[in-house]
């Protein structure tokens, strides 16, 4: 005999756990919180791996996080572009190749070519130069992008090909060599001392961005009332606010902590005629220009894949191609667009990466593609198409190169962290895939 249920009375397993009226309330992604605990083990995990192997903790010290974000970087904002790309259901095996021929361009622009036409230290050099390599960027990746939308040629064998050609032309032009040295104010992009703004101003973005995280919710909360929406409620609303700004609030301590070495406050004292005192001078590093760059490219992207047309148009294609095509959309048009951008990204990856290192070698970028593709999948895109968040591929960067980073540390060799990527990959992978059969 079954038990009645009073009209009023709401069935058992339609009750809601304190949890799921969370989460519902708040619309936090659950891989969101799912990213950030995994980051959170990895992070003191390789740090009590440290005290416990070499008896010091290593990885949670100001300095190898300062590091850390720096050479994630590159990788992030190539990462962001990725995601537009395998959101559509295409893959770019190309863009390493791509970051490392216009990273030899950029030096062999700066050493060989532009120093001819202006007076030596001349701004125009560096400037130019960058200005180049961001049109040939993109000028490769429309390429790349109106083959794959007219010729019917997949897009993973067309990349495939420009992954082979464009290294190829690298060694071409730089005849097996490494081009050095590039121009020092140019340098001053890839971080460093020099490179980075300092505490002040580092405090003055960690504040502008806690006023936009503040604005974005306002503005947020406005357009579901202009549109009827549901609204968050006002506690949840401010829980996401207090967690957004003490986490950049933390990140401008951690970058203010890190402080420049000895040697180059002597040489920085000595230039300026400052007396160090016996205590020592501690001028913060602040934010490098790498972490700034690709902040920067982070908040564009988002913007574009979640407030204009275009970025609809691209999750629309990826979620049901073929409804796309009978609503008569110009899905050719997005496909060279979402190329093009990659290839603009994987220049602007080129410009952190050779001013990192102040010169370009041939083999800068060699496998970038591969660790970019595994950033955008342990972030949570679907290789399947139709699903992915810019920020989650930011976080996805940070993931990988954090085992990386701890794995060095520890003192593992290659091979091994080579077999730990692919593993954390292969179980990225099969996480999106149980998280999609759940959500049918």
């Amino acid at each position: 005999m079954s038990a009645e249920i009073h009209p009023n009375q709401t069935p058992a397993s339609d009750v809601e756990g304190p949890i799921k009226r969370f989460f519902r309330a708040t619309e936090i992604d659950t891989r969101v919180v799912g990213m950030v605990i995994a980051l959170a083990v990895i992070w003191i995990g390789f740090d009590i791996a440290g005290k416990l192997i070499t008896g010091t903790g290593l990885f949670l010290t100001p300095r190898n996080l300062w590091n850390l974000l720096v050479q994630t970087s590159s990788i992030s904002v190539m990462a962001t572009g990725m995601v537009l790309i395998i959101v559509m259901r295409h893959i770019d095996l190309s863009v390493g190749s791509i970051l490392g021929f216009i990273a030899v361009v950029i030096a062999y622009l700066q050493v060989y070519g532009l120093p001819q036409y202006f007076a030596p230290g001349s701004p125009w050099v560096w400037i130019l130069s960058m200005v180049i390599a961001l049109v040939l960027g993109a000028a490769i990746g429309a390429f790349h992008g109106t083959l794959v939308a007219y010729t019917g040629i997949p897009s993973f064998i067309v990349t495939l090909s420009g992954l082979m050609f464009w290294r190829g032309a690298a060694f071409k032009i730089a005849s097996g060599e490494t081009i050095a040295p590039l121009d020092p104010t140019y340098a001053l992009i890839g971080g460093g001392p020099y490179g980075s703004v300092g505490a002040f101003w580092s405090w003055i973005v960690g504040i502008i961005a806690c006023a936009g995280v503040v604005w974005g919710l306002h503005y947020g909360r406005v357009q579901r009332k202009r549109f009827n929406f549901p609204l968050r409620p006002i506690w949840a609303e401010t829980f996401i606010g207090v967690v957004m700004c003490v986490a950049l609030i933390g990140t401008v301590v951690l970058v203010n902590s890190y402080y420049w070495p000895k040697g180059v406050v002597k040489e920085y004292a000595a230039a300026h005629n400052i007396t160090v005192p016996p205590e020592g001078l501690f001028i913060a590093h602040g934010f490098a220009m790498p972490v700034l760059i690709a902040i920067a490219v982070g908040l564009i992207m988002t913007f574009i894949t979640n407030r204009t047309l275009f970025g609809r148009y691209v999750y629309a294609i990826g979620g049901n191609p073929e409804a796309v095509e009978l609503a008569g959309i110009n899905t050719k048009k997005i496909t060279i667009t979402a190329f093009t951008i990659m290839g603009l990204l994987a220049a602007v990856s080129a410009i952190v990466a050779t001013a990192r290192l102040n010169a370009a070698a041939i083999a800068l970028g060699t496998t970038d593609e591969l660790y970019v593709i595994a950033a955008t999948v342990i972030g949570g895109t679907s290789l399947a198409g139709g699903t992915g968040t810019i920020f989650g591929a930011i976080f996805g960067a940070l993931i990988m190169w954090s085992i990386q980073t701890g794995m060095t540390l520890l003192g593992f060799d290659t091979p091994v962290l080579q077999m730990t990527l692919g593993v954390v990959l292969s179980f990225a992978v099969w996480l999106d895939h149980m998280y999609r059969r759940r959500m049918k």
